[in-house]
């Protein structure tokens, strides 16, 4: 076997301040926020000459972690944000919640929008995307039954 285990799934923000709030408030924990830069950064990443911000969160179970990436130098290159599902690459992050009624009330106060609706799925799940308040694609689900 090659893989060991997923350590984390890489997201570029622009606010790394409302990054940490939102995700907060959906229940991941702040592990550590550090800035990253130096010659070694680029080599790993292809970006010379970078300077970031990165926060680490960790979901309750602690098996899954995003790492927020705040680019203070360079630019950012392009926007993924407002692409619609079928498009290739990244999708979503998904996350299984108590309520989803409960979840997105609290998150929408935050920016975070409903994409379309919350639909059940063979009573099994409710599910739905959003968009967080810097346009991340999320899916939730509320496990049924």
């Amino acid at each position: 076997m090659t893989i060991k285990r997923m350590d984390n799934v890489g997201i570029v923000v622009e606010d790394l301040n409302a990054a940490i709030e939102f995700y907060t408030e959906l229940g991941l924990t702040l592990e550590g926020r550090v800035p990253v830069e130096g010659e070694w950064a680029g080599r790993v990443t292809g970006v010379r000459d970078q300077r970031v911000e990165i926060a680490m969160m960790s979901t309750p179970d602690g098996h899954s972690r995003l790492e927020f990436t705040r680019f203070h130098f360079p630019t950012i290159a392009s926007d993924h944000r407002t692409a619609p599902v079928n498009s290739l690459g990244y999708l979503r992050v998904m996350f299984t919640v108590e309520d989803i009624e409960d979840t997105l009330a609290r998150i929408s106060k935050l920016g975070a929008t409903l994409v379309d609706e919350v639909v059940d799925y063979e009573d099994i799940y409710r599910l739905c995307y959003i968009r967080s308040p810097d346009g991340t694609l999320i899916g939730l689900a509320e496990e049924l039954g």
